[in-house]
């Protein structure tokens, strides 16, 4: 219905914009990754989202187009709602969504705020097809990469490191390149720790 609008940047907030277009002022909710994105500039160009419900319509702002495309695939699955899939695109960028559904990576979405085991697994279930096949990624190198990064992480855990501190400077590194070994997944990680 409203794919985009050009405009005057009103009001810039961590959860919405208001964009002013010919005398109308909109109101876009935002995730945390499009709002810094956004610079202090007077005009904007934001890709929308317009949500019909029965009793509200909401309309969703994105900074770049391949972040508006993960959100509905988002709220394509069932027991995902408009505020989770902007939780999560907040918590993680576009690319570490699609990554994270891509390898089957449930931690990842589990770890975003009010994301369970199962509507994590959900999540990975319904959308891994689609997004191999809209970002022509190949399964096999996201599931070696995945099947490293675990690996590096139980080592981590077996010399003493706790998970969730191992799994942010484990995912630096492996964010950095992707096709390192074990080894060197090890060895990067402990100069960070």
């Amino acid at each position: 219905m409203i794919e985009h609008l050009r405009g005057k940047l009103v009001e810039k907030n961590p959860t919405y914009v208001i964009v002013e277009c010919n005398g109308v002022g909109y109101f876009l909710n935002i995730s945390l990754h499009t709002f810094s994105m956004l610079k202090d500039q007077e005009n904007i160009h934001m890709h929308t989202h317009l949500l019909v419900k029965e009793d509200s319509h909401t309309l969703f702002g994105f900074a770049e187009r391949s972040e508006r495309e993960i959100f509905r695939l988002l709220i394509s699955v069932s027991g995902v709602g408009s505020s989770t899939a902007r939780t999560m695109l907040s918590s993680l960028s576009p690319s570490d969504v699609r990554d994270a559904i891509a390898g089957g990576d449930v931690a990842t979405i589990q770890a975003v705020k009010g994301i369970g085991a199962k509507t994590a697994q959900r999540v990975i279930l319904d959308l891994k097809d689609k997004i191999l096949k809209v970002y022509d990624m190949g399964e096999v190198s996201s599931q070696t990469n995945n099947t490293n990064k675990e690996e590096a992480l139980s080592a981590l855990e077996v010399l003493g490191f706790t998970r969730k501190q191992s799994e942010k400077v484990v995912d630096k590194v492996v964010a950095q390149d992707t096709s390192l070994s074990v080894e060197n997944i090890i060895k990067l990680a402990l100069k960070n720790l």
